[in-house]
């Protein structure tokens, strides 16, 4: 007996509908081409470009101290994990000692961007869904980790705040009592947001069972950070291949069951709370000695090449750096951004789903068109 093929909803052609690039709910200039059948997805094409600068072709015609002024502009609400990224690379290539000091002030700075990226993400996700007390709440706790990343270095938001061999200045005095401060009070509103969303009827209508991936889908699509982890698949590059001082952190890795918009939401507050876990213990347990190592002035690596990978706020992030041995500048440089590899599930996720849906799956990947681009 044949089957039926099934029938639109409608007895006409899909309609192809333009979603960005100028729309609030796309945290940034991404168009999306959706065919709709209806109100329901039937088909979704990402359009990338917008803000392409040329950031990886601009590096190979700077020096390397250089370069790290430039990654700041990728993930521009995460600037400080980008430099990491970059000087690790650089020093892995180099074989650079950096003092213990400089790793421990890394790991405080690090950890400071992923509760900031964290909190931007809670508040233009849950705005985006109507939830503007949310946002008003995460804009107000991330103007406090502003404040420590502006008395440290001088910037609120690009940063260029590392330097290849260690760090330019030491912390400001008092500075860790406040770091501490901050933790206290950041652990206070985490209860607030989760009155406002986690057991909210129409939080839930909105972002559960939306966006469900497996974590065998998860990992062929080559998700990372938060999207992978709410799939159960406890992959965190802090555990797993440890850099600057996360071998000495004791943190646990949050994970999902569910794999949906609600899972991921969950595990990026866990996220926080482990965030200000391990700010105590790199506080409290900062070492004496000097913050920046023995760099030549001129760096000029020898001939190779090399790939280190951190795990940034909105996943993992690598930097693949060529040396030809005779140049200041790199010979190739190649980033694997999170938000761009994170992007390519997103038609997966939104097919079937309602219009209205594509909004909380665009937030629920937590992506910056500047390190999309690049």
């Amino acid at each position: 007996m044949e089957t039926e093929t099934p029938r639109p909803m409608f007895d006409t052609d899909e309609m192809v509908l333009n979603m960005g690039p100028q729309h609030p709910s796309t945290h940034g200039v991404l168009r999306l081409v959706l065919k709709l059948d209806g109100e329901r997805v039937v088909g979704c094409d990402p359009v990338i470009g917008y803000l392409h600068r040329g950031i990886e072709k601009l590096s190979e015609h700077r020096d390397y101290t250089q370069v790290v002024l430039l990654t700041d502009r990728m993930d521009y609400v995460a600037a400080a994990t980008n430099n990491l990224g970059y000087v690790e690379t650089i020093e892995k290539l180099y074989s650079l000692e950096v003092p213990r000091r400089a790793r421990y002030i890394r790991t405080i700075l690090a950890e400071l961007q992923r509760v900031a990226s964290h909190l931007l993400w809670l508040g233009s996700s849950a705005g985006d869904l109507g939830a503007l007390t949310v946002l008003l709440f995460g804009l107000r706790e991330r103007e406090l980790v502003l404040d420590l990343f502006e008395e440290y270095c001088g910037a609120r938001l690009t940063y260029n705040t590392m330097r290849i061999g260690g760090q330019p200045v030491d912390v400001p005095p008092d500075w860790g009592r406040k770091i501490l401060a901050f933790c206290d009070e950041q652990e206070r509103k985490l209860p607030d947001y989760e009155d406002l969303l986690t057991n909210n009827r129409i939080f839930l209508q909105r972002t559960k069972g939306i966006g469900v991936i497996s974590g065998a889908d998860a990992i062929a699509l080559g998700l990372s950070g938060p999207p992978l982890r709410g799939s159960g698949v406890a992959r965190d590059v802090r555990k797993d291949e440890p850099y600057a001082a996360y071998d000495e952190m004791d943190f646990d890795i949050a994970v999902g069951t569910e794999g949906d918009t609600y899972d991921r939401y969950l595990v990026r507050l866990e996220e926080i709370r482990q965030s200000l876990r391990i700010l105590r213990q790199a506080v409290d347990g900062l070492p004496e000695g000097p913050v920046m190592g023995k760099v030549p002035r001129l760096i000029k690596p020898p001939a190779g090449e090399t790939f280190h990978a951190i795990e940034a706020p909105k996943g993992e992030l690598g930097f693949f750096v060529a040396s030809d041995g005779k140049s200041v500048s790199p010979y190739r440089m190649r980033v694997r951004p999170a938000s761009f590899c994170n992007l390519q599930a997103l038609p997966r996720l939104v097919v079937g789903h309602l219009v209205a849906d594509v909004v909380a799956l665009v937030g629920t990947i937590d992506i910056v068109l500047g390190e999309v681009d690049r």
